[in-house]
């Protein structure tokens, strides 16, 4: 089942934390694999949402980071969700090149043994 809400219906149902900050997964659109965690501010949602270019909140370099700015390994939404608790944010998009600043597809490259 998957609910269909409104734009800004969206925007409410998301929770930020104390800094201000909500996680965000990326996922691939089009194999389904998982390829990144990052936080964003209600701005960058709000610029992702209204541009369709996944833009996140650099904690690192405390600012705003649009998704392959130097890179070029840009991601596209394609879909947005919020979980049940609005604590957590999953985005599908399009990416271009590998998501991880690694070079790897996916920031989730590291499996434990076993």
């Amino acid at each position: 089942m998957t609910d269909v809400i409104s734009h800004e219906n969206f925007l409410a149902a998301v929770t930020f934390n104390a800094d201000g900050l909500v996680p965000v997964i990326a996922q691939s659109s089009s194999t389904g694999a998982v390829l990144m965690m990052a936080w964003m501010t209600r701005q960058t949602l709000e610029e992702t949402l209204a541009t369709g270019q996944v833009t996140y909140w650099s904690r690192a370099r405390q600012k705003v980071w649009r998704k392959g700015e130097s890179s070029g390994n840009t991601q596209r939404l394609v879909e947005a969700f919020v979980d049940c608790d609005g604590d957590t944010i999953l985005l599908k998009v399009d990416q271009t090149g590998p998501a991880c600043h690694t070079g790897a597809i996916s920031c989730f490259f590291r499996k434990l043994e076993g």
